[in-house]
């Protein structure tokens, strides 16, 4: 019972001493040799997935309200 209680406080008091701890890490950026080119003339890329995008949901759309048969399926 005693073992279970000390288990308990210092889990709880590793969780309340964590943001304390990484917060006094000091991070350093690693430097670069060159840019990046992400995002730069794709190439119409964007255009494409735009319009994929929209005839996916154009097509979830038709295909949820496409069941127009109100009969019941047992007699």
């Amino acid at each position: 019972m005693k073992f279970r209680n000390l288990l308990a406080a210092t889990a709880a008091v590793s969780l309340a001493a964590s943001p304390a701890l990484a917060q006094n890490a000091d991070r350093a950026a690693a430097p670069t040799a060159e840019e990046s080119n992400l995002g730069e003339d794709s190439g119409g890329a964007g255009i494409i997935l735009a319009i994929l995008a929209a005839a996916a949901i154009i097509a979830g759309i038709i295909i949820a309200g496409g069941n127009e048969d109100d009969a019941p399926t047992s007699p």
